[in-house]
């Protein structure tokens, strides 16, 4: 019986002094692993440093052809990278992880052993990450996000760290519009998902490349790709100001007949005008944000663009 192939996926940015060694980790990991064979996809994310020189020397050190590199024109975010390393794997099992090596390559075994076990997909739990509080923010923020705007259980903890089935990585590059969210593809996929406790490291190099310009564009794209509730949530709320302006109205009319020498509040009035008005400029921005979308997806928006690989001269 054939091995099965397992395809590590790694989106990688600023990671020219760690990729090194996440890629030693992953070969060592893998040879206490029988009867499965594997093979690396490092996606350099229009990284500003010499990432893509490291993958390079990399793919050209090796002998067994398992590492590509994948060198994007420019920086279009992780969850692209991503759909690129998938389109290219061809595992029956595909891992997903940081280029960091925050994530434990040495306990993939873990995930795939969940795979076995009949999970479709299994996301990496972390007991206690070793983010900075504004990381661990923006992770609760996207957990919220996506147990609301996507209806994800709530018990089901997502990370960068996952694995999951051929079928389901086959599913998700299906999706061709612009803007790409891997947990939504997932979830829209299968429930059937499962999660591994490992260790989170700590970082030994460099910072991580989400500011908070970033993980906003992240948290819009979520809940704007694959949810309509925000436009529910915004209908919902037009129509609960609706019925208390009329409410309001019926009380000044009944308080000018009963108190008719005190005056109908100048400033109560614009602040209801300024509160009412401001709500309408926000969700009419969200209805734009979603009209702007379909436009540029319309337009064939590239999720991505390959400038070269480490393939491409062989």
């Amino acid at each position: 019986m054939a091995d099965k192939k397992i395809s590590f996926v790694i989106p990688c940015y600023r990671s020219s002094k760690t990729i090194g060694g996440v890629i030693n980790e992953i070969d060592e990991t893998m040879k206490g692993m029988a009867g499965y064979d594997y093979d690396i996809t490092l996606i350099n994310d229009g990284s500003p440093d010499d990432t893509w020189d490291a993958l390079q020397k990399i793919a050209a050190g090796r002998n067994d052809n398992r590492v590509l590199g994948i060198n994007l024109a420019k920086n279009f975010g992780q969850h692209a990278a991503l759909m690129a390393g998938l389109n290219a794997a061809d595992g029956d099992y595909v891992i997903c992880l940081d280029d960091d090596g925050q994530t434990p390559a040495n306990e993939a075994d873990k995930l795939i052993a969940a795979l076995e076990a009949g999970a479709d997909v299994a996301y990496a739990r972390y007991s206690h990450k070793k983010h900075n509080l504004f990381r661990n923010f923006g992770t609760a923020m996207n957990e919220w996000m996506a147990s609301v705007m996507l209806g994800k259980p709530r018990d089901l903890y997502v990370s960068s760290y996952f694995a999951a089935r051929r079928f389901v990585v086959d599913e998700m590059i299906k999706y061709t519009s612009s803007y790409p969210y891997v947990i939504g593809l997932v979830l829209r996929t299968t429930r059937n998902i499962v999660n591994v406790d490992v260790t989170h490291r700590a970082r030994e190099v460099g910072t991580s490349g989400y500011t908070f310009s970033k993980l906003m564009a992240l948290w819009i794209n979520g809940f704007t790709a694959f949810s309509v509730k925000p436009l529910r949530i915004a209908t919902a709320t037009g129509t609960i100001f609706a019925i208390l302006g009329f409410i309001y109205g019926i009380y000044t009319i009944i308080k000018k007949f009963v108190l008719p020498d005190v005056p109908v509040g100048f400033s109560a009035l614009m602040s209801a005008v300024m509160f009412i008005g401001g709500m309408l400029m926000l969700m009419l921005g969200m209805i734009g944000e979603y009209l702007g979308r379909l436009y540029i997806s319309q337009n064939n928006n590239p999720q991505y663009v390959i400038r070269e690989t480490t393939r491409d001269e062989k």
